[in-house]
């Protein structure tokens, strides 16, 4: 191997692109009266053109767990109850949301509500654009139980599921084992 594929980042030898080989290879060759400007817009040129996410490019393994949906949206339910607020029901769109979203916080192995997008982004791909909606997040948790304390105990997560307009929600759990957390939740809720 030679010294110039040597300092190619890990990142970058990962994911095969001729284009940008090309260009890395180029950028790695001493240049001396290349302008930093212009070495910046070679290199922003060349990531570009290999496409592909950072954060999906290191990603670590994962397993989506099996949770029991319904028997969360109904312990969600009886919380809202207890303060007089109307049931939620589960939506497949939501649970969808909710799983895309827990896979990409355990690929980063950290948490991030704008890891796969902006929520409003998600919300609308879901369907569910200009309604009202939410999205609360954990990690590692081992139980739903464990989880809904966790959400129950932080205001802002509390508020969340207590939103009047709330009608419809889904969960999702996805596990990676080699990371810090394990486990990571997430809960998206919407309107009708």
């Amino acid at each position: 191997m030679s010294s110039a594929a040597g300092r190619i980042p890990p990142w970058f030898r990962r994911k095969p692109c001729g284009i940008g080989r090309l260009l890395m290879a180029a950028l790695l060759t001493p240049m001396p009266n290349l302008r930093l400007p212009a070495a910046a817009t070679l290199i922003a040129l060349t990531l570009a053109g290999c496409g592909g996410s950072p954060v999906f490019d290191a990603a670590q393994p994962t397993l989506p767990a099996i949770l029991d949906e319904q028997a969360a949206a109904a312990a969600i339910s009886r919380y809202r109850a207890q303060h007089g607020l109307g049931p939620v029901s589960l939506d497949r769109s939501l649970i969808s949301a909710a799983s895309f979203q827990a896979q990409a916080n355990a690929r980063a192995g950290r948490l991030s509500h704008e890891i796969a997008g902006s929520f409003e982004s998600r919300m609308a791909g879901a369907g569910f654009g200009r309604r009202y909606a939410s999205e609360n997040l954990s990690a590692g948790s081992e139980t739903f139980d464990q989880v809904l304390a966790r959400w129950k105990a932080s205001p802002e997560h509390n508020r969340n599921m207590l939103m009047p307009q709330l009608r419809r929600v889904g969960i999702a759990r996805v596990d990676a084992p080699t990371t810090r957390y394990k486990r990571f939740w997430a809960l998206v809720m919407a309107g009708d």
